[in-house]
């Protein structure tokens, strides 16, 4: 008997612990700030001028990624931090960005139909390294001689300045499809925020040309760690 208690016991203590841990874990993960900075200070100081950066807002467990989408998508995600319902299409291919300025391109600073709603949704940062593990271009994807095409589409594209004029440096933009899209939306997601009233506010600076005052998603160079993924998704490594 006295065994049985002490068996229970101890089982009883490694639950607590893994419970424990398991808090912990998410405590860390749990919202965190989103941060703007002077555009003029990081396109001056800290972006580089030229070639193939990943720049993206990150730290030791996440990373921001964003995407721009209808209302009715963008207030489900908001209202059950995950996308889906009516509207969202887990067949088709969605697009992420961790280039807060690419975004501003791409939807027209959230004017655009479709897009005018911009989210910052912050995921783990295992979960990115993962998609860019995953990531091919066209290109490569072809070379290969692939008979289903990847679950990551992978494309550089020129940069782009406040004003939408292209910049010598290329933003990177990922496309996710299939399991990774699932896995995106239903295991990586650490929180995501609506950051449209910003970016509107933002784009009237922009409007009045007081780029001085802009203010943008606070980024720097993403590092690439793994060889293999650098080499595959073809980044300047600093």
């Amino acid at each position: 008997m006295k065994r049985r208690i002490y068996r229970f016991s101890c089982v009883l203590q490694l639950v607590q612990k893994e419970q424990w841990l398991s808090m912990a874990t998410e405590a860390t993960l749990e919202k965190k700030e989103w941060k703007v900075q002077s555009y003029v200070e990081q396109q001056d100081r800290i972006w580089p001028k030229e070639g193939r950066h990943i720049l993206a807002q990150y730290d030791d467990d996440t990373v921001v990624v964003y995407q721009a989408f209808s209302p009715v998508i963008a207030e489900y995600a908001i209202r059950n931090q995950k996308f889906g319902g009516e509207k969202f299409s887990f067949t088709r291919m969605s697009w992420i960005k961790p280039n807060f300025l690419w975004m501003m391109y791409r939807s027209g600073w959230a004017s655009k139909k479709g897009q005018e709603h911009v989210l910052a949704v912050r995921i783990t940062r295992a979960g990115f390294d993962q998609i860019l593990s995953l990531a091919l271009t066209g290109q490569a994807e072809k070379a290969a001689g692939r008979k289903e095409p990847a679950q990551v589409r992978l494309q550089w594209d020129p940069d782009h300045g406040p004003n939408g004029d292209p910049l010598p440096r290329r933003a990177i933009q990922l496309g996710l499809r299939n399991e990774v899209l699932k896995r995106y939306s239903e295991e990586w997601i650490v929180e995501i925020k609506d950051v449209t009233q910003f970016v509107r506010e933002q784009n009237d600076l922009v409007k009045r040309n007081q780029i001085d005052k802009l203010l943008v998603a606070q980024e720097r160079v993403y590092p690439i760690l793994d060889q293999l993924t650098a080499a595959q998704i073809q980044v300047d490594n600093l």
